[in-house]
């Protein structure tokens, strides 16, 4: 079993900031990947980004070149630098770790963003 909590979410801004963590803990695989996905009200979960253990990264193409995706194995933990953020960032964020293929979510962590 693997266990995620995020942290990290809150109200921002239009244009604003803000950096999501998650930090992974039991039986998690050295080769994982960890990412993000947002739902919305009434939508479907949706990547984010995602990366590797050894940093390979993708992004869905919207959040290319705002947010960056980036990791530190030591402490298991991955992190969402949100910049330049927009109402229609606003969601609540899923970490996910895909482990001997299976995947674990989080609780998820609110980003509200106001215009």
């Amino acid at each position: 079993q693997v266990q995620l909590v995020e942290s990290g979410g809150g109200l921002v801004q239009t244009g604003g900031s803000l950096r999501l963590s998650c930090a992974a803990s039991g039986n998690i695989a050295r080769r994982n990947i960890m990412g993000w996905y947002r739902q919305a009200p009434g939508m479907q979960r949706e990547l984010v980004a995602d990366i590797s253990w050894d940093g390979i990264t993708n992004y869905a193409g919207s959040k290319r070149g705002r947010f960056t995706i980036s990791r530190d194995n030591a402490k298991n933990t991955v992190y969402l630098q949100m910049n330049s953020l927009k109402p229609e960032d606003t969601g609540l964020y899923y970490c996910t770790a895909l482990s001997n293929n299976r995947q674990y979510w989080g609780q998820g962590t609110q980003v509200t963003v106001s215009s």
